[in-house]
């Protein structure tokens, strides 16, 4: 038989879904694959009946039905700080994983360098493979993920057409501070490069940390291709509803990737999200206080253990070390946590570049009860590994 392309043989499956696999297999608690086990505000519910039973039930217009681009337009101009015109600004995408590749595709010509941070979410590298670009990699290091400035000069210095910014990250939790995104945004400016943003988890951030948008930069909007969706901040993963924000050329270009990749994006969901985008601004303080008491009550069943992290400033990760087990395959040791301990994580590797073997990756957006019985089992992670040895 004929065989598959050569791009799809050299990137492997999500190993962030297959834990979910894992974690199903087992019955372990899934603190793998980043989404809640609690329901959605009472106003999305609620909208979302009304368009089941009333619609739209029909294509919307290919780049976002118009009342879903204005409220989403009305919204991200008040946290951006920008005047952003819903038809000029905007492409609605099935989920911010088609908003990348969308960007991603806008963007690059194959060949084009491509800086992205590591560690970074898996999906940008299999972005850049079937986009036809080169990776140039920057190390975060940890336990800070803070960048070398002369490394990242070095990467920009290979006149790379775009760099990936996750921000906040996915996985350490890191939030860019505006001196580092200042930068950055030097280096584009210098080096005439696209930033292109991941900013899914814009809203989940701890105090006394603050979210930037690079967008909003001095001087940046015309170079940014701004990605996100509605899925953690509204808790509606499964919705499949993201955006890209651009300057109109750019969105032109984009809108013809997006009509291409996937026409659209679900219609009677862009009118039930209306709901959640007209919530008032007490929805997002609450938010951030809920995913702060969520952090604190994982992190100090953490420390009970006497397990070693990194204290997450953004998002709902946490990565955390497991060198004192003596494992040199953390995608082993996850597995086997899965198997015997019934917690299911991450293992580092899938997200960092370097040789990096002693890291996995919790997250937290669940509710008290499940933290609770997950931090219960990882109570007795030691004595478990002692049986076996380790």
């Amino acid at each position: 038989m004929p065989q598959a392309s050569k791009r799809t043989s050299v990137f492997g499956e999500s190993v962030i879904r297959r834990m979910t696999r894992v974690a199903n297999a087992h019955g372990a608690i899934n603190l793998s694959q980043g989404f809640p086990d609690f329901d959605p505000p009472e106003a999305l519910l609620k909208a979302a009946e009304r368009a089941a039973r009333h619609g739209p039930h029909q294509y919307a217009v290919t780049w976002g039905a118009p009342n879903f681009r204005q409220a989403l337009a009305r919204k991200q101009s008040r946290f951006m700080g920008l005047p952003l015109d819903p038809d000029a600004h905007f492409v609605v995408t099935c989920g911010s994983t088609e908003a990348m590749m969308a960007a991603m595709m806008t963007a690059c010509n194959p060949g084009d360098k491509v800086i992205v941070f590591s560690p970074f979410y898996e999906n940008y590298v299999a972005d850049m493979i079937l986009s036809g670009a080169e990776p140039v990699y920057v190390a975060l290091r940890p336990p800070d993920f803070a960048f070398d400035t002369d490394e990242l000069r070095r990467a920009f210095e290979q006149k790379p057409k775009a760099l990936i910014l996750c921000n906040p990250s996915n996985p350490s939790g890191k939030v860019f501070t505006r001196e580092e995104l200042l930068f950055i945004a030097k280096l584009a400016a210098e080096h005439d490069t696209f930033v292109i943003t991941d900013e899914v988890y814009e809203h989940i951030i701890y105090a006394p940390h603050e979210h930037v948008y690079f967008a909003a930069l001095p001087g940046m909007f015309e170079r940014t291709i701004s990605c996100s969706s509605l899925s953690k901040t509204y808790s509606i993963t499964g919705w499949r509803l993201g955006y890209v924000i651009a300057p109109p050329e750019v969105i032109h270009s984009a809108r013809k990737v997006h009509d291409f990749l996937t026409v659209g994006a679900a219609a009677p969901l862009q009118e039930a999200a209306v709901a959640g985008l007209e919530l008032p601004e007490s929805y997002y303080h609450e938010l951030q206080a809920v995913y702060a008491e969520k952090r604190d009550v994982f992190l100090k069943y953490l420390d009970q253990a006497g397990l070693t992290y990194t204290k997450p400033q953004g998002a709902y990760y946490v990565m955390v070390d497991i060198t004192e087990f003596g494992w040199n395959d953390d995608t082993a040791f996850c597995e086997w946590l899965a198997r015997e301990a019934g917690v299911a994580a991450v293992p580092g590797s899938s997200f960092f570049r370097e040789p990096v073997k002693h890291l996995i990756r919790f997250h937290f957006a669940k509710q008290t009860p499940t933290l609770q019985a997950a931090g219960e089992r990882l109570l007795k992670l030691r004595e478990r590994a002692r049986g076996r040895g380790h």
